[in-house]
């Protein structure tokens, strides 16, 4: 899943710690959804999109799939 968390606590001048404390998660969790190495819970996604005023949408999206080895591009 690919996500807009990095710009969107940039935008507002927040460091990983000040965004997951308001969040009520560690800092490493903010860090990994950012990165793209864990996809955040439902209930997780919804306090997000809250915190921001934005729809779930406008925050995370489906990542691209990968093509298939051998197919054209």
């Amino acid at each position: 899943m690919d996500n807009r968390l990095r710009a969107l606590r940039a935008e507002r001048g927040w460091s990983q710690s000040e965004l997951a404390q308001r969040l009520e998660v560690s800092r490493q969790s903010v860090n990994a959804i950012e990165t793209g190495k864990y996809d955040p819970s439902l209930p997780l996604a919804f306090r997000i999109a809250r915190l921001f005023e934005l729809p779930i949408e406008a925050i995370f999206s489906e990542a691209a799939p990968s093509p298939e080895p051998g197919a054209p591009d």
